[in-house]
Order: C-alpha cells, then structure tokens, then sequence
C-alpha cells in the first residue's frame, strides 16, 4: 500500500512533545509480510513525524524477496518504523513496525522485546504469507490481534472463514481497518488495548 496519499503527519508539529499528562506509556508491534501496509499504517495514526527505514527496492532482491506488487512499490522498510500515538491523556502507544521481507526477520526478535501486543496486517490477495508472521508471535508469547487491510482489489471473506483459514481462536479478534485512515487505524490499536486489558482481567481472577 502506497505510503503517498495517507493521512500522514507532514512536519513538525506542538505535539511532537509527549504531553505532560502522560502516565503510561506502551510498546506495541505492527507486523506482517511484505507490502501489507505497516508502514502506511504507521504514518497515517502517528501524532508525530514518523520515523522510516525505507530503502530504494533494486535488481538485487530479485529470486530472493517477495516481488508481489513490485509493479508499483520502490522502497521496502529494511529495520523498522516508529510512530506515537496518545489514546487518552494519560495513555500513550509507541508503535514499532516491523520489515515485512523474510531476510530481515531475524530483526523481529529485537522489536518484539518488550511488546505489549502487537497488529498483524493481513493483505486477502496474499494469506499464506501471514502464517509464519502468527507462528512467531505465538512462540514468544506476544498477544495480538489480526486486522484485514482493504486493499481496493483484495477478496472480500467472511471473517469466520478468515479464522479458520489461519487457524486462530475465537478470542483473538479480527477487525476490517483501512492503514492509509487515521481513525481507522486508531480504532485496530483501539482493539488490540481493549483484547489485552480483556486478558488482564482474565489473569488477575484466576
């Protein structure tokens, strides 16, 4: 998804300063393959000026990256995105995007340190790439939730059919989010707080 033309923060502004009200501040995660719109997602939600990674995509990476959609991408992330975003007044989330090609996966390990949960963004046109992306987060621990990017050409599925196609619980929530929209992509980390407080609770009355 093209990061041009998202609801982005174009230079600095006041609130590039974290508010004095801030009384918690957390670490969340978005992942996924290549080119499922992490760094879009990034851009469009963030109150500050996000920081990129990205790198000119050249003839080097061919027969060793995912090409899908090379046609019309140039750049790829090759370490990370960050952006903030304040919920509340007191409640402010530090977003880490991860870098969607395989060869730079082993740099997951690093981002997921301290991870409160993450988003996996899944593209319709590309499932199987989301498989291994939920088996890392499974193995170490990290709640998640999976939003579907709408990509104007992507298939439309039912959800439940989604949910058995990746093999997850009835628990994990699955939301429609489009990452070039601000309140879009507030109200996915809006879901992903409200499923990890959910899992709060559950722990705190065992």
């Amino acid at each position: 998804m093209d990061f041009k033309g998202s609801d982005t923060v174009t230079g600095p502004r006041a609130e590039d300063h974290l508010p004095h009200t801030a009384r918690a501040a957390v670490k969340i995660v978005i992942v996924g393959g290549f080119g499922v719109g992490k760094t879009t997602m990034v851009g469009s939600v963030s109150e500050i000026r996000p920081l990129t990674t990205e790198e000119t995509m050249t003839q080097a990476g061919i027969g060793v990256d995912d090409d899908y959609g090379s046609e019309t991408k140039t750049a790829t992330t090759v370490a990370m995105d960050f952006g903030r975003i304040s919920l509340t007044d007191q409640l402010v989330l530090y977003l880490f995007g991860t870098p969607g090609q395989e060869r730079f996966w082993f740099l997951w390990n690093g981002l997921f340190e301290g991870a409160l949960g993450a988003v996996v963004l899944i593209d319709t046109r590309r499932l199987e790439v989301s498989f291994d992306v939920i088996g890392r987060l499974e193995e170490r621990g990290v709640p998640f939730v999976v939003a579907i990017n709408d990509f104007p050409d992507a298939p439309r599925y039912p959800v439940e059919d989604l949910r058995a196609a990746l093999d997850l619980p009835e628990e994990i929530p699955i939301v429609r989010c489009d990452a070039r929209r601000r309140a879009s992509s507030r109200d996915t980390l809006m879901t992903l707080m409200r499923f990890l407080h959910s899992l709060a609770m559950t722990s705190a009355h065992r």
